[in-house]
């Protein structure tokens, strides 16, 4: 059994799903993946489906009821993984805005001693590749901000290609994380911060996605930008409830 699992999540993913999965699959080293799609109208599950005929025994599918979120997606993930034993679990988009390859690079960083490994697109300058200027600076603002907020001297704290080793997401209480668009990310880091763990970024290049239509949206811009406050507010005064 591979160590590794790769949690894709995925809404209306159809242009991408079956080459991103592929591509994880021609990969040296071996890594599963769960698809965990809410019930995308466009086909992503039934093509999903087709290619475990393909991967019987590596590709794996959870199909929820409806859209309810990138973060309840994740936590979803998180718990199947631990369930099954893996020791490394991964978030990776569908889009290929995260390379695959550097699936192996953020894997390499777990094992030698990091808890988390972060793919930052800020480590290094500005990673990022068909960005509009006004995305870029909204992103790499936000970032300055929730590093301002937070304390975590993480260059890229929205980053949403990580691994994460087994005991970090068995010590966070995965019940308790409030957020369920983009600043679900911030929130994950931000907890296991607060419990001590070694957080490494691995800088990568970002490219933003050719085919399908992007997520992000206001409500999302205003649950990171408003959400980081209350969190560390609630981390400092509801330490128990936290």
């Amino acid at each position: 059994m591979a160590d590794g699992l790769v949690i894709i999540p995925t809404f209306n993913e159809i242009e991408n799903i079956e080459a991103i999965v592929k591509t994880v699959f021609d990969l040296k080293k071996d890594f599963h993946v769960l698809v965990v799609d809410d019930n995308s109208p466009d086909g992503t599950a039934a093509c999903v489906r087709n290619l475990q005929e393909q991967f019987p025994d590596q590709l794996f599918l959870e199909v929820r009821k409806e859209k309810s979120g990138l973060g309840t997606a994740y936590i979803h993930g998180f718990k199947w993984a631990l369930e099954r034993g893996y020791e490394y679990i991964f978030e990776m988009d569908a889009d290929f805005s995260h390379r695959p390859a550097d699936l192996s690079r953020l894997h390499r960083a777990c094992v030698n001693g990091a808890d988390v490994a972060v793919g930052s697109r800020y480590k290094k300058g500005v990673n990022v590749v068909n960005w509009p200027l006004a995305r870029i600076l909204l992103s790499y603002g936000a970032s300055f901000y929730v590093k301002f907020i937070t304390g975590m001297k993480v260059h890229d704290p929205t980053a949403g290609f990580v691994c994460y080793r087994r005991n970090v997401l068995e010590n966070i209480n995965l019940d308790n994380v409030r957020f369920i668009g983009y600043a679900f990310q911030i929130e994950m880091k931000y907890r296991a911060y607060l419990k001590k763990f070694k957080i490494e970024e691995v800088s990568i290049i970002f490219t933003d996605r050719i085919n399908g239509k992007s997520k992000m949206n206001s409500a999302i811009i205003r649950e990171a930008i408003f959400g980081v406050i209350a969190m560390k507010f609630r981390s400092i005064f509801f330490k128990k409830n936290f």
